[in-house]
């Protein structure tokens, strides 16, 4: 790995992530305006929808355009030359992708952190009170695929606490494993805090002391060949900004 890229991924810390509220160009600078589209991770969607109102709200004449899902095929899309501004990921090791391929000039930042939670039907139909019971072959469960950061989480926290998951069923991002749990197409899933609290009382959850072992850092950053790197660079220190956090605290996520 170059210097810079170990420069790079040495700043997806909390540095910058209680920024000041984004603030307008400097003179000389481009001014912000036209299309920013987002790559961002699935369980971002809630937050990032509202936060793209007050952007947008912030700046008369920007659109805000998102592409959601898993971490791991949105940093396979942006290498592949997929048009993006902004790349907002749900694990460090997709942004460390992006950034190993190019595709990233200013380093990233973590803004958010997330963990685990288990995710039941109302009523609990499959009696499920805790992580022992992925491993047993009666309950329906549902995982995220091992590859894209839900699953890489789950897989660890079910190392810790020395359970062999029995999943049904995997799924591509996370929201794909919500559905299954509020549709009642199974009786468990691991999905992250933020998605049992968006599901309101479709899905009741569950805590469990592993999840404090598999806490996800969410990176952000404006993508090299940005098609608006000035807007892509506002969105990013306003979702970086004091002003953004209430709506990420009241999702259920942590602020570094």
């Amino acid at each position: 790995m170059s210097v810079a890229a170990v420069a790079a991924v040495a700043a997806l810390t909390v540095e910058g992530c209680g920024s000041d509220d984004a603030a307008e160009p400097a003179a000389g600078q481009d001014k912000i305006g036209g299309t920013v589209t987002v790559f961002a991770a699935a369980s971002l969607t809630e937050t990032f929808n509202e936060l793209g109102k007050q952007f947008e709200a912030a700046h008369p004449g920007v659109k805000v355009v998102y592409s959601y899902g898993a971490s791991s095929a949105l940093a396979q899309q942006i290498e592949q030359g997929a048009p993006a501004d902004v790349f907002a990921s749900a694990a460090p090791k997709n942004m460390q992708q992006v950034l190993d391929a190019g595709d990233i000039t200013a380093a990233p930042s973590t803004f958010v952190r997330n963990r685990l939670e288990i995710a039941v039907p109302q009523g609990n139909p499959g009696h499920i009170t805790g992580l022992a019971d992925f491993g047993k072959t009666e309950p329906k469960i549902a995982l995220c695929a091992e590859q894209v950061p839900c699953g890489a989480a789950a897989q660890k926290v079910f190392e810790v606490a020395g359970v062999t998951p029995q999943p049904d069923t995997r799924e591509q991002d996370v929201k794909a494993v919500l559905t299954k749990v509020t549709l009642g197409e199974v009786d468990a899933a691991l999905v992250y805090r933020t998605d049992v609290k968006s599901a309101g009382d479709k899905v009741v959850g569950i805590e469990f002391p592993e999840a404090d072992k598999a806490i996800n850092d969410y990176p952000i950053a404006p993508l090299a060949k940005a098609p608006n790197p000035a807007t892509a660079a506002a969105f990013v220190d306003f979702i970086k900004s004091t002003q953004a956090r209430p709506v990420f605290t009241k999702a259920g996520f942590d602020t570094p």
